[in-house]
């Protein structure tokens, strides 16, 4: 290993590496998906894990959704403090809803540049491109996206060969290749070049299709299990958690289920009154055509937040309306990015703004989604026992870095 320096970042402390440290997110992987592909016999690497390891099921960050839950597993802290509360956001300064994809609107550096800062040579791989900026602010290392891995520049990805480092094609985007794509990169980085800290991010397509257990799933996790296997082969201490869990969004039909928001609102309210954004929305609307259980209301400053509130809390398949200070105290969000009303739909529910403006064409199978209180609880497992955390409080999905680099040896 280099002669890497511990480092103090976002109130927590950090020891050095004592062995190459390789923390994955498992986008939309929900404990389930674990055990079953190990029922089944195709998850050997994740059965030594479950039998000599350690497995937990944590907490994710509300709303479950990508950008805040990647953020948080590479800065330790929840979106009060990074400030990324969404993968979209209504800016009040510029009067317009946009992606949280630029680094501008992180309020503090990851752990990732500052352990490259120490010393350490930090390899980040994410599925999607939308999250390689955020997760690559101030790094000094390589920083790629499966995506848009037939672009990629020694100068702005330190490296110069993506497809050749794996040998695989550039994968569809809608498509299990993509992961694949990610672990492929992995495994090879840590056989050629061993760095001292990896991080990779996968994409939910498989996820938002399948339900745990079912033939394509284990498939799925079955790649994942070769892959991992291969990296630990290398001496990797590997921790592996989730961004959030999935479920079921349809109805007996068949049909997503959807509460279109401003459709009730502007019928009940008036139209113009109010402004309903879905944080889960990004460019990739074929998974989930924008649709998941979290939202957050910007009422008109003559519209009482109480009352309206109470509205929507009465909604059938509303499990949660919440003020903005109230929510913002829960769920540890930025007030000055969430609107005047959070709300969260139940289990197999979600929200959208109106029914015009959502484009439903591409889902072909029932819809599975994300967002809401539901998918909050995720796995967090690591290839070696940790003991001090046994029975402890109660961990979150951004504590594995401090498990690995301070608990894992």
């Amino acid at each position: 290993m280099n002669d890497i320096q511990p480092i103090s970042i976002n109130g927590r402390s950090y020891r050095a590496p004592a062995n190459p440290v390789v923390a994955v997110c498992i986008d939309g992987c929900e404990y389930d998906y674990i055990t079953e592909a190990v029922a089944a016999g195709v998850a050997p690497w994740f059965a030594s894990v479950l039998a000599g390891g350690s497995a937990h099921l944590v907490d994710a960050v509300v709303p479950t959704f990508t950008n805040p839950n990647n953020l948080s597993i590479v800065t330790g802290v929840p979106p009060s403090v990074h400030g990324i509360c969404g993968n979209f956001f209504y800016d009040r300064e510029a009067d317009a809803e946009v992606m949280m994809n630029d680094p501008r609107y992180l309020r503090c550096g990851t752990l990732l540049a500052a352990l490259a800062g120490a010393g350490a040579r930090v390899a980040v791989v994410t599925a999607k491109d939308k999250l390689r900026a955020l997760l690559g602010h101030g790094l000094q290392g390589i920083c790629f996206s499966a995506e848009r891995a037939d672009q990629v520049t020694v100068e702005a990805n330190g490296l110069s060969d993506a497809l050749g480092l794996t040998g695989l094609p550039l994968p569809s985007v809608y498509s299990a290749d993509l992961s694949e794509f990610v672990f492929a990169a992995g495994a090879a980085l840590m056989e050629r070049d061993r760095p001292d800290v990896m991080y990779l991010s996968t994409t939910d397509y498989v996820q938002h299709k399948e339900a745990p257990g079912t033939p394509a799933a284990n498939a799925f996790y079955a790649m994942i299990d070769r892959y991992l296997a291969r990296i630990a082969a290398a001496g990797a201490i590997i921790g592996i958690t989730a961004d959030h869990g999935m479920n079921a969004k349809f109805d007996a039909a068949g049909q997503p289920d959807v509460i279109y928001l401003q459709d009730v609102l502007d019928a009940r309210l008036g139209a113009g009154r109010s402004r309903v954004i879905l944080p889960i929305t990004d460019p990739y609307v074929v998974h989930h055509g924008a649709l998941g259980s979290f939202a957050t209301v910007y009422l008109d400053a003559s519209l009482p937040a109480g009352a309206t509130r109470e509205l929507i809390a009465a909604l059938p398949g509303v499990e949660l309306a919440l003020e903005r200070d109230a929510a913002c105290d829960r769920f540890e969000l930025p007030p000055d990015r969430m609107g005047d009303l959070v709300v969260v739909s139940s289990r197999h529910v979600v929200i959208g703004t109106s029914a015009s403006r959502h484009d439903l064409s591409g889902l072909d199978a029932p819809l599975r989604s994300h967002g809401g209180l539901s998918e909050q609880q995720v796995p967090l497992l690591v290839n070696r026992p940790l003991p001090a955390v046994a029975g402890g409080a109660r961990l979150r999905n951004f504590d594995l870095f401090d498990l690995l680099l301070n608990h894992a040896r």
